[in-house]
């Protein structure tokens, strides 16, 4: 018997998801670009998975391009601008938490005449935004900053963020893949330009993403071919993955958010009762209601999630993309983790299905793989 608590990293198909890309697999299987009978059934199947999932963030239909992933939508966003605006507009304001992609990504472009500013965040991972103000300039084409951190689970104030974005004359993108479905969004009424979002952190497959751009917004297409989803991104469309994403965001709503948020909390005041534990993050409204990020005195995260998995208990250390790496995590450093807990810090994210006596039975083993630990260093 597992039990699974690494959801920010992903989740479990859904029965529900699970047939409905099944049905696209054996049944309606036709290329929706072909323009016999059988690919126009397939583009109007498409049409409403498309809005579906734009009704679900208040955008139009053309606004919505399909991708294969996160990772490919915040690279679309920030090189497709770069490519668009360059060398007039070079100068690209981000954060020292964002995603690895997002990080990498602008590092790349680093190397091709692009000026980055990443912005630095207080102990809970929040952006000053008087710090943002101030890191535009006449040269800044695009601000990102994701809404709801992978690691521990900060959610920013993005209508704030646009609106002095917005002032200065510049776009505002943001990666939502962590906090799609999970917290409100709506693009129109919080003046987002860009949003990024995935299905596979929502019960969705894998291999699925779409990034939202505003109407209007110039943007140069990375892959280059029969000119699918409006000309900014050509391959054949995945169409049982698309239909997958949007069962999952059909099925998804706030009533499941506020018994994930009642066992994030009650899990948190738990595990701080243990001696000498740090929660890493803000509390309450501004956390993702599915993250739980804790640091252990002088222990390594490696250490509690290795014994963890052994009694077939899944969580993870930092971010699941960069688990495999021996590096200390940038979010960690970015809010000035204390040395003696830098490096023993593991993630717990739950879901829907996550029960009450999963998260008992984690915590019961997390207590014995810290004293155990501890009567060693004593010793």
């Amino acid at each position: 018997m597992s039990i699974y608590l690494d959801n920010a990293a992903t989740t479990k198909v859904l029965p529900e998801v699970k047939e409905e890309i099944n049905k696209y697999l054996s049944d309606l299987y036709a290329n929706p670009s072909s323009i016999h009978e059988f690919g126009i059934e397939a583009k109007e199947v498409l049409t409403k998975a498309r809005t579906m999932i734009a009704e679900s963030i208040g955008s139009e239909i053309n606004e919505i391009i399909f991708t294969g992933s996160g990772t490919e939508a915040n690279n679309f966003a920030l090189k497709g601008l770069f490519f668009n605006n360059f060398p007039e507009k070079n100068h690209i304001v981000t954060t020292a938490i964002e995603h690895d992609c997002v990080l990498n990504a602008c590092g790349w472009l680093e190397s091709r005449g692009a000026e980055v500013t990443y912005l630095k965040v207080d102990e809970n991972g929040f952006v000053n935004p008087e710090e943002l103000e101030k890191a535009i300039t006449e040269k800044t084409f695009i601000v990102s900053i994701m809404h709801g951190n992978n690691e521990i689970g900060t959610i920013q104030d993005l209508a704030l963020l646009a609106k002095i974005c917005h002032d200065k004359g510049v776009l505002f993108h943001s990666d939502a893949c962590q906090s799609f479905t999970k917290v409100p969004i709506n693009v129109k009424e919080m003046q987002i330009d860009l949003l990024t979002i995935n299905a596979h952190k929502i019960h969705g497959p894998k291999g699925v993403g779409a990034l939202y751009v505003k109407k209007g917004i110039k943007i140069s297409p990375l892959l280059h071919g029969g000119g699918q989803e409006f000309g900014l991104r050509s391959s054949t469309e995945n169409v049982p993955g698309i239909m997958g994403f949007a069962k999952a965001v059909q099925i998804a709503n706030f009533e499941n958010v506020k018994k994930i948020t009642t066992f994030r909390d009650n899990f948190i005041k738990k595990i701080l009762e243990i001696d000498k534990v740090k929660l890493n993050g803000p509390t309450g409204e501004q956390r993702l209601c599915n993250n739980i990020n804790v640091s252990f005195f002088m222990l390594e995260g490696e250490l509690i999630q290795g014994e963890l998995s052994k009694k077939g208990i899944f969580v993870s250390t930092g971010s699941a993309c960069s688990s495999s790496s021996k590096a200390t995590s940038h979010v960690m450093k970015a809010i000035e983790c204390p040395m003696e807990y830098l490096h023993g810090n593991i993630r717990i994210s739950i879901s829907k299905e996550t029960t009450e006596e999963e998260l008992d039975e984690a915590l019961k083993e997390i207590k014995i793989i810290v004293e155990k630990n501890n009567l060693k260093e004593i010793s």
